[in-house]
């Protein structure tokens, strides 16, 4: 890992998030909260409420039916559901009971329910959000099967009798959907495949360095898993997630928690899972307010080339593109190529992968980029690639590049594809290729005079497949430490 990255903390992506506009219907179309705000209209002063704002056994089928849903146990579940979130998010007031002997409270519409049809885009996903916040915090909340049995002195429940830790719960379903961020915005910062709920679980049981789980570590996944299934089904009415539940027909199968899939098996059996482009807005939210650091595709747009290329530079390579995309779309194309070969220059171990974002990013630029590629033909730092980029577009009069530039270019290469930290095998092909490419190389390579040439030399002796040319390799390495 370079150094200027901070250890122990996830990289995460950028993402491309939808505009405002969309994610504001998106939130409004959201069946849980499109249920709160129906119930919040149907409301009116002959509604009476709980102490605890709930609406009491008597109103729950009344509400169902505005709901358009039959009175029966369900449908006073989701009405009951539904107006927790109408409390918790404003869209109703409640007063509390007045007066000696009062058990009822009255309603009058909230502060937030002109907002769903008169306020802005943002104001549309703050309420949202506290929706999203009021379920999470359901998701994450105890079943209780007896409640008398856990009422402590104070009349309270007693969640130490109740075996429940809301502070280590609310960090484990953040952590999942924090996963679930990383798994679920692939490379290009969009919304990308469903994830197995196995593979989710494991992510946060599983220890990154165990080879083979024991069955211990594979039966609290399978816990995991059980309980993340009931917490997915909680969060989906939300528009957080896209979820598949686990075949509740394993249950048979299996007993009271079904084993992990076999390899033959049908993953999708077990449940799949994906963030919503809402879901990753929220769940975005979430982890900005815990103090990540949560990249979006177009944060650059406005920033100068130092800060693009320094920005991108552990980015996926689809969500580099569609970064420099925009930030290319905003400049005159030549303007722009200037700007990114001065922001590549440098002997700093950053910068190698500057120079490889440099080169990515001037592929988009267009033609009218080459007098400012011509401009750099003879830098040591930037001929190589100025050559390589003029030859791929099939430019006229390209210089042949002296032999200490292609050497020069060959160690720089290198290094960022270390620094990357990419696919090993691709690593290893550029290398052979290099090598094979090159009569001598070992004996031109170890005088370049680039401050990566020791590192990639010893890395050259760790990945060459060929044993003798890994030989080479480290005896180069030895001769350009010495050199130094």
């Amino acid at each position: 890992m370079p150094a200027d990255r901070p250890a122990g903390r996830r990289a995460l992506p950028p993402v491309r998030l939808h505009s405002d506009a969309e994610l504001a219907r998106d939130a409004l179309g959201a069946p849980l909260l499109a249920r709160a705000v129906r119930l919040a209209r149907w409301a009116g002063p002959e509604t009476r409420v709980g102490a605890g704002g709930e609406l009491p056994d008597e109103q729950l089928a009344p509400a169902a039916e505005a709901l358009g849903m039959s009175p029966d146990e369900d449908g006073r579940a989701y009405a009951s559901e539904a107006w927790r979130i109408a409390v918790d998010t404003g869209l109703v007031e409640v007063t509390d009971p007045e007066g000696e002997g009062a058990d009822f409270g009255t309603v009058t519409a909230g502060g937030a329910l002109p907002l769903v049809t008169g306020g802005s885009p943002q104001d549309v996903l703050a309420l949202w959000q506290d929706a999203f916040d009021a379920v999470f915090d359901d998701a994450i909340a105890p079943v209780l099967e007896d409640p008398d049995a856990i009422i402590g002195q104070d009349g309270g429940i007693d969640f130490d009798a109740l075996g429940w830790d809301p502070e280590a719960e609310t960090e484990f379903l953040d952590g999942v959907l924090g996963n679930l961020y990383l798994l679920t915005a692939g490379g290009t910062g969009d919304v990308e495949e469903q994830v197995p709920l196995p593979a989710l679980a494991a992510s946060m049981i599983v220890p990154d360095d165990m080879r083979e789980p024991t069955d211990a570590v594979l039966e609290q996944v399978s816990d995991a898993m059980m309980r993340l299934d009931d917490q997915f089904r909680v969060l989906e009415p939300i528009g957080l997630v896209e979820y598949r539940p686990v075949d509740e027909a394993l249950m048979a199968e299996e007993g009271a928690e079904p084993a992990l899939p076999g390899v033959e098996e049908d993953i999708s059996r077990y449940g799949l899972v994906k963030l919503t482009p809402l879901g990753l807005y929220g769940v975005r939210n979430r982890l900005v307010e815990s103090g990540e650091s949560v990249p979006v595709v177009g944060d650059l747009a406005g920033k100068d080339a130092d800060a693009l290329l320094d920005g991108v530079a552990y980015y996926p390579d689809g969500a580099a593109r569609a970064e420099t995309a925009q930030w290319l779309g905003a400049r005159a194309p030549l303007q722009a190529a200037r700007e990114l070969l001065a922001a590549a220059r440098g002997t700093d171990p950053g910068a190698p992968m500057r120079r490889l974002r440099c080169q990515q990013a001037l592929a988009l630029a267009g033609p009218e980029a080459e007098p400012a590629v011509r401009d750099v033909l003879d830098d040591r730092e930037l001929g190589g690639l100025a050559r390589v980029w003029l030859a791929e577009r099939g430019a006229p009069d390209v210089p042949p590049p002296p032999e200490a530039m292609v050497f020069w270019l060959a160690v720089d290469t290198i290094a960022a594809q270390l620094d990357a930290e990419g696919d090993l095998a691709e690593v290893q092909d550029l290398i052979v290729g290099l090598v094979g490419q090159h009569g001598g190389f070992f004996d031109a390579v170890w005088r370049v005079d680039h401050p990566a040439t020791v590192d990639v030399l010893e890395a050259m002796g760790r990945l060459h497949p060929d044993r003798k040319t890994a030989k080479d390799a480290r005896k180069a390495a030895f001769k350009a430490r010495s050199r130094g």
